[in-house]
Formats: C-alpha cells, sequence, structure tokens
C-alpha cells in the first residue's frame, strides 16, 4: 500500500454507518423470488445466494467488508416425520462490518439447518448471512405476505384444539400469528375440531378463529 494512489472509481472514504446507508439506499428492496414446494408446504422466499448476488457489488461499491469473526455453534440429532435421520445445526456468527475508513460495526445474527451428511454448519451460516444482510440492511419484499418457514419434525408434539383456542383468545396475539395458527390447524387437522368458545358455546375451531380474527381487524388489532 506505501505506493497506492486514490483513484477514480474508489469508494467514497465516509463513515462505516454513512457507507452502509449508501448501501441501503442503493438496494432499495429484495423481492421473494424464489419457491419452495413439497411436502404439501409452499411458500416463496428470498435465497442466500439471490441476496448475496443483491448486496455483494453494492457493498464492493462502497467499500464495505463484511467478515465472520466468531461463530459458535451447537448440534443435535433430530428425526423428521418420515422416519429419516437429520443433523440439526445452530450458529451465532458475530460479523465485522468495515467500512472504507476502516472503522467497522459489531453485529450478530443466528442461523439454524437440518441436513443429512456434513453441510449443516455451512447452511446455518448461509442463513445467519442472509438475516444479517436483511435485517442489518432492513429490505424490504414489497409483499405483504410474511416469510413462512416450516419444517416437520418427527418428535414435535401435537398441540391440542383447546391450547389453540387459548392462544386465539389472547388480546396480545397478533394478526399475523393467527394467520399462522390457520395453517397450522389446517396441516394439523383440527381445522373442524370443535372447541367450547368464550361465550360457552361449541364453535369449530377454524370458525372460530375466523370470527376472533375478523373482530380483532375490526378492532384496529395489530
Amino acid at each position: 500500500m506505501a505506493d497506492y494512489e486514490p483513484g477514480n472509481d474508489d469508494p467514497a472514504m465516509v463513515p462505516v454507518h454513512i457507507a452502509w446507508l449508501r448501501v441501503r439506499k442503493d438496494i432499495r428492496a429484495i423481492a421473494k423470488g424464489e419457491q419452495y414446494n413439497g411436502g404439501g408446504t409452499r411458500f416463496n422466499f428470498r435465497g442466500v445466494d439471490t441476496v448475496v448476488n443483491t448486496f455483494g457489488p453494492v457493498t464492493l461499491r462502497h467499500g464495505i467488508n463484511v467478515l465472520p469473526v466468531q461463530v459458535d455453534a451447537s448440534y443435535r440429532d433430530t428425526t423428521t416425520s418420515k422416519g429419516n435421520k437429520m443433523r440439526e445445526c445452530t450458529v451465532r456468527v458475530s460479523w465485522l462490518i468495515v467500512g472504507p475508513k476502516g472503522d467497522t460495526l459489531t453485529l450478530q445474527t443466528q442461523g439454524e439447518a437440518l441436513d443429512s451428511a456434513d453441510k449443516g454448519t455451512a447452511k446455518a451460516q448461509s442463513v445467519a448471512l442472509r438475516v444479517l444482510l436483511l435485517t442489518g440492511g432492513l429490505t424490504p419484499t414489497h409483499d405483504k405476505d410474511p416469510d413462512t418457514s416450516y419444517v416437520e419434525r418427527g418428535e414435535a408434539p401435537v398441540r391440542s384444539a383447546v391450547s389453540y383456542r387459548d392462544e386465539i383468545l389472547e388480546q396480545n396475539t397478533s394478526r399475523q400469528r393467527l394467520a399462522q395458527i390457520n395453517y397450522e390447524i389446517k396441516q394439523a387437522g383440527l381445522y373442524e375440531a370443535s372447541v367450547i368458545n368464550e361465550v360457552g358455546d361449541d364453535e369449530k375451531l377454524g370458525a372460530f378463529l375466523f370470527r376472533i380474527g375478523q373482530e380483532r381487524i375490526a378492532g384496529g388489532a395489530a
């Protein structure tokens, strides 16, 4: 670097927080352009390759480096509902975001992945990187649907219709959570299950959920 001379294509020598704001300004949004369709579940998502391919050139243009400086991992064996043996990896990654002037931001994210071979750690770190870029970049989707991820685990306990009824009745249960409950009770075959509602009458769980959701909307709940 002794003979280095600034060039016209060098990034602006601004503090790291300003450079990161410029990255966010250029990224704007990343749509959910990929789709998962398997096991009766279908949803759109933003894959790690899409996110990295979007952020990579922009961070380079603004002189931003994103470096993993510490990775803490934990593992456990698990089984899918079909009896397949899987290895679950959960990582906590500490990231150093270095600006063009050499000043830094330190952030931390977590990632989780399942794999039947030896790729669980790499997958979990990729998830942690995607979380860093999307949450640290406050990157919108321009899509109203919440991000959904569902893995059917063989050892997961089956919730009762009554426990879902109680959660639905809680005032702090958000409309987004009610939408997720709608998905869960359909998957669990509880949509037509009878429960005792808040006034002591028998009511189908699915109808009960719909009614409470409509009341929350009418009442302006979040």
